[in-house]
């Protein structure tokens, strides 16, 4: 259902939108940004990031980082996820997101239904991130930055498919972590991740060369330096 055009109370430029990226999956950062758009240089076709392509993200990933008045991103990684849980990890990484902006803004809006505590004037804003651009831009921020990494760890993770479903619970990434076991990017407080742990247990690395002690040399190799 398609939510009214929002409105803010707060007149000023100096707003920042905050959204994130990541609650959901089973492996890898929580990652969240916070945008202030500049008054004076407009970015067109600001939007929910999930229904962009992501050709058309990676174009407003660059205009937004070039054009915005000040932006910033925020995270907390799978250790911190596994300690706090990933609410208030992902509070914790929007209030480091806010804290990291150059412009200290005035007044904060956050996509959702709450914000965190902080001493920022604030307000969350159902569906924020097709209702609010300055949203729109820290949720292409955030999604763009975090796809990116997973695409990377798939080369430090090879067969878990990160790439393709950065890290959700997709069918082929719960077969992988049945079958391959759970790696360090993995969060163990998740439940898919613990009953691996409890039926496969840990990733290990794949050997990729022998050891040099266990190598047999030829007898003439060292000739030349004895």
């Amino acid at each position: 259902m398609s939510l009214p055009p929002f409105t803010c109370s707060y007149r000023g430029w100096k707003l920042a939108g905050v959204d994130e990226v990541g609650r959901g999956p089973l492996a890898g950062p929580v990652v969240t940004a916070a945008v202030i758009l500049h008054p004076d240089r407009p970015i067109a076709g600001l939007a929910d990031s999930k229904k962009l392509t992501e050709k058309r993200r990676e174009a407003l990933f660059e205009e937004i980082t070039t054009k915005a008045a000040a932006w910033s991103l925020g995270r907390c990684e799978v250790e911190e996820i596994d300690r706090l849980n990933i609410y208030q990890a992902t509070l914790l990484a929007m209030t480091r997101a806010v804290d990291g902006l150059s412009i200290a803004p005035e007044y904060v809006l956050v996509d959702g239904n709450r914000c965190p505590r902080w001493h920022w004037p604030s307000e969350p804003v159902v569906k924020g991130d097709g209702r609010v651009e300055a949203i729109s831009a820290a949720s292409i921020i955030a999604k763009v930055t975090r796809d990116r990494e997973m695409v990377a760890m798939e080369q430090q993770y090879p067969g878990y498919g990160l790439a393709g479903h950065k890290g959700y619970p997709a069918p082929v990434h719960l077969e992988a972590l049945g079958r391959l076991g759970v790696t360090p990017a993995h969060r163990r407080s998740f439940r898919p991740v613990q009953e691996a742990l409890m039926t496969i247990g840990e990733w290990s690395a794949p050997e990729t060369e022998a050891a040099t002690s266990e190598m047999i040399w030829p007898e003439d190799l060292f000739e030349n330096t004895r």
